[in-house]
């Protein structure tokens, strides 16, 4: 009962991610490449994934691409990290592909408004998509950041979801 209480009405300066101790997967050292399939979790000798990182982008590995800099971010510190790019949302079993994530989603409609991705001013639909390989358009759905996320809930309905990017922002 004699537990010290913090009553402060003033808000503490956040800690920075690096000052956290590294979670217990740092002793896999940094992986080659996230991995996206089963059969690469395989090649990692990774039994599941702590989160999986859901996007309406075609997966690049590089830093222009925000899911790429969470992801290194993330295993940076540690954590087991998959992506599932791109999946068919007409179902959820893509995001059954790597299996249940240990700690939570982290799901974002990609580098663009969907909407935006995918209807002209004039309220035409797009015939390309510049995140796509080959710029072949239709490959997400409206609104996909909650579309992403129904199916990560009806995938895995007991594992934490994280909304972010441009549509977790706009559309809140």
């Amino acid at each position: 009962m004699n537990a010290p209480v913090d009553v402060s009405f003033f808000a503490r300066a956040a800690k920075p991610l690096t000052s956290y101790r590294p979670y217990w997967a740092k002793r896999f050292g940094t992986a080659p490449f996230l991995p996206m399939s089963r059969a690469e979790m395989d090649k990692l000798g990774w039994d599941s994934c702590d989160i999986i990182l859901v996007t309406g982008d075609a997966y690049v590995d590089h830093p222009s691409f925000g899911m790429s800099v969470i992801g290194r971010t993330l295993e940076a510190q540690g954590f087991r990290v998959g992506i599932i790019a791109q999946p068919d949302w007409q179902s959820a079993e893509p995001f059954k592909v790597l299996g249940k994530p240990n700690l939570f989603w982290g799901v974002t409609a990609g580098n663009m408004d969907s909407m935006i991705n995918r209807y002209t001013a004039d309220r035409k639909i797009r015939s390309d998509d510049a995140y796509t390989p080959g710029d072949i358009g239709g490959k997400r759905p409206d609104r996909a950041a909650i579309v992403y996320s129904q199916r990560c809930r009806e995938a895995f309905k007991d594992v934490p979801i994280i909304l972010g990017g441009i549509e977790g922002s706009l559309r809140r």
